[in-house]
């Protein structure tokens, strides 16, 4: 009867099986599947514990970890985009009663290995009832994820539910049953749910109406045998026959056809054989790279160095070389968008900051594919680059923002690139720098900033643009083009002498000394030009109220030393405003008023929301405190900066990974699950937090910022230590 409520709820009618004497089912529903096309959902929670793939080029797909228990997002055929939300598992008593085995577990994600993205989830249920391990690796050989099931429990069975998302798209999959396993399709794209021993069922439905949460949730027993499913919010269920055992459940991707064969390759080959030969990968590609620096003095700290670095090399696509994307997540309500948003693509800012990670772990490699992709795939033919773009260099959304040109142009002068077809790249940013204007204003302000919401004088992206200009100076003078060579140095020159003009006050109300402002509408930091902040934040805000850390690039790149007078006087406002202390270290919101994260409550940030009606806060950042580290080395501090390290480390969630954000002391701080310092449901893990430890540790080891363009510290008497 609950079952048949269910279904009514969610305007369908499904027949119900008949029932024996005993009340147990003596059949089972079959045939197509009613209530298409089903309840679509968001993709999973962002903050992951697990994350991995082959480094082979052959195995097209990656996975990732919920730490809630079971699988988020599958990748296939690239890392932009999602063919898989979730695989996750029930558990039936044999008596009438089902449960998510992830709600009525304590749940835990270790690594498996230390030197590999190989992940161990336990399910340990709270009565002791039962205890499920699931194991998760990738075919090095084909496009397969491999889960290596243990099952232990004397009164109850275990279920796999699979949800694809093929295609990059969640609403237009049909399944069907075929030959023991379950086969998902949408177009060309295809998806193989297969397990050894076989399932002992199988069944694909809809979300929410026919599908397998709702069938053994309702009383215990897996009564609907769909054999198909037309296209729609496509759920395929497994009975695994377990009570006590173990099994290996395989997703083979590719093609109808190839789809199955490779599931049932990866499946013969074994578990044991595929994750030893996965994790062998991993140990080659950590010893083809640098050991964790001395500057990391325990073994969690050099586990998170090891574990960055091979988050970094992760977040390649295989296809299209030297594409890293942001995350393998999507916070908050970017997990509605189909197909997938933000946080999946390229950012020309993002992977300046994951390349400079790469050489600091030792992969010069990798990096240089990321400048190759920069200039050959992403850059525009005007010289600029777009807001950020596919893996493949289709742009998709269509703002500007200057540090994303510029800070190429700094990359490769950071690779020793200087050859003449690097040139041609740079030699088109650079005169893109020069030449733009747009609605009255011309460079360096820019449309937008690098937390991309506003407009205007950024201390952080003209810091970027004179690092640009000097590096193409540089590169140009190497290529015998001594007139732009000219021209890129008395334009940097001229801007290296005004930032503070255009971005620090001497009236504003935080201080009675000069500080850098986040940025200027209008070039004019003593007036009181207001400006709506966005993400649910106040409107007409005078600017000489907004600060943001960001401006500590100017010493990071060396454009201003780190005892300018400015410099040092705004690290104090920066703390008083933007500080937060919490039991993990101190931390730092990105900007004053900012409002890019969770509600009060903890639930999640939306699109659209009311400008003052302040229903979103930003969290704190981890990776800004490898910046402050950075400054701290800048100016002669190591112990401050090793400091740094450590409290980036300090919060690392399940599986080592580093958020994005972490929760702060504005609400839902200190409730269970808010503690202070620890990861917020914003991405994790985020690329560029992981290559900020990188590089800090790197820094720290070396006692200088070695990413600091040297040509540039030397024009303008910024060196390390002054």
């Amino acid at each position: 009867m609950r079952k048949l409520i269910a279904a009514a709820l969610a305007g369908v009618v499904v027949a119900a099986p008949p029932m024996s004497a005993s009340g147990a089912a003596s059949g089972a529903a079959s045939g197509a599947a009613p209530g298409a096309p089903g309840v679509d959902e968001q993709y999973l929670p962002a903050d992951k514990s697990g994350f991995g793939t082959s480094v082979t080029r052959a195995s097209k797909v990656w996975f990732t970890v919920q730490k809630e228990g079971g699988l988020g997002e599958v990748f296939y055929p690239r890392i932009d985009s999602p063919s898989a939300r979730t695989l996750d598992f029930v558990v039936a008593d044999r008596r009438g009663h089902a449960v998510r085995a992830n709600e009525a577990a304590v749940v835990r994600t270790q690594l498996a290995d230390p030197r590999s993205l190989s992940f161990r989830q336990t399910f340990a249920e709270r009565h002791g009832r039962w205890r499920l391990t699931a194991s998760y690796t990738s075919d090095p050989a084909r496009a397969t994820v491999l889960i290596d099931v243990t099952f232990k429990s004397k009164s109850h069975d275990l279920y796999a539910i699979y949800d694809p998302a093929l295609a990059n798209s969640r609403g237009n999959d049909s399944g069907r049953s075929s030959g023991g396993s379950l086969l998902a399709t949408d177009g060309s794209t295809a998806s193989a749910f297969a397990a050894s021993p076989a399932f002992t069922a199988t069944s694909s439905g809809f979300r929410g109406a026919s599908d397998g949460w709702t069938d053994l949730l309702a009383d215990g027993r897996m009564d609907w045998r769909y054999s198909s499913a037309a296209a729609g919010n496509l759920v395929q269920t497994g009975a695994v026959g377990l009570h006590h055992g173990r099994a290996t459940l395989a997703l083979g991707f590719g093609t109808p056809a190839t789809a199955p064969a490779n599931a049932r390759a990866s499946l013969r080959h074994g578990y044991g054989p595929v994750s030893r030969s996965y994790a062998a990968g991993w140990h080659a590609y950590l010893k083809g790279i640098k050991r964790p620096p001395a500057s990391l003095r325990t073994e969690s700290q050099r586990q998170l160095y090891r574990t960055s670095a091979m988050v970094l090399a992760a977040s390649e696509d295989k296809t299209n070389r030297g594409a890293y994307v942001a995350a393998p997540a999507a916070p908050w309500a970017f997990g509605r968008d189909d197909p997938s948003g933000p946080y999946h693509l390229v950012w020309s800012r993002d992977l300046y900051q994951i390349a400079t990670g790469l050489i600091a772990a030792g992969d010069t490699r990798g990096a240089g594919r990321a400048l190759d992709f920069l200039f050959g795939v992403q850059q525009k033919p005007d010289g600029s680059f777009p807001q950020n773009s596919r893996v493949d260099g289709t742009p998709v959304w269509e703002g500007l923002q200057l540090d994303e040109v510029a800070l190429p142009i700094v990359l490769a002068y950071q690779l020793g690139r200087r050859d003449a077809e690097t040139w041609r790249h740079v030699k088109r940013a650079a005169d893109f720098l020069l030449g733009f204007t747009q609605d009255g204003f011309a460079a360096p302000w820019t449309p937008q900033e690098r937390w991309e919401n506003q407009s205007g004088y950024s201390p952080n992206t003209i810091a970027t643009e004179i690092a640009g200009l000097v590096c193409a100076a540089d590169i140009a003078r190497r290529n015998g083009d001594v007139a732009s060579a000219r021209r890129y140095l008395a334009t940097a020159d001229d801007w290296q002498s005004r930032v503070k003009d255009w971005t620090v006050t001497t009236n504003g109300p935080y201080s009675s000394g000069p500080y850098f402002l986040r940025l200027t509408k209008d070039g004019n930091p003593n007036a009181g030009t207001t400006y709506t902040i966005g993400d649910s934040g106040p409107s007409n805000v005078d600017q000489r109220r907004v600060v943001d850390p960001s401006f500590l690039d100017l010493v990071r790149l060396g454009v201003l030393p780190a005892r300018d007078l400015a410099v040092v006087n705004t690290l104090r406002v920066i703390d008083e405003q933007l500080g937060v202390r919490t039991p993990r270290g101190f931390f730092w919101h990105r900007a004053s008023f900012d409002g890019f994260g969770e509600k009060l409550d903890g639930s999640q940030w939306d699109y659209g929301l009311p400008d003052d009606s302040r229903l979103t806060r930003g969290r704190a950042w981890p990776l800004l405190n490898g910046e402050r580290g950075e400054y701290d080395l800048a100016a002669g501090r190591p112990g401050a900066a090793r400091a740094q390290l450590a409290t980036i480390a300090r919060t690392a969630g399940p599986g080592h990974f580093l958020p994005e954000q972490v929760w702060d002391d504005q609400p839902p701080a200190g409730r269970p699950g808010f503690e202070p310092g620890t990861p917020t449901f914003s991405a994790t893990p985020l690329v560029w937090t992981h290559s900020q430890y990188l590089r800090l540790a790197a820094d720290v080891a070396a006692g200088r910022v070695l990413e600091q363009p040297a040509v540039v510290a030397r024009r303008y008497g910024a060196s390390p230590g002054r």
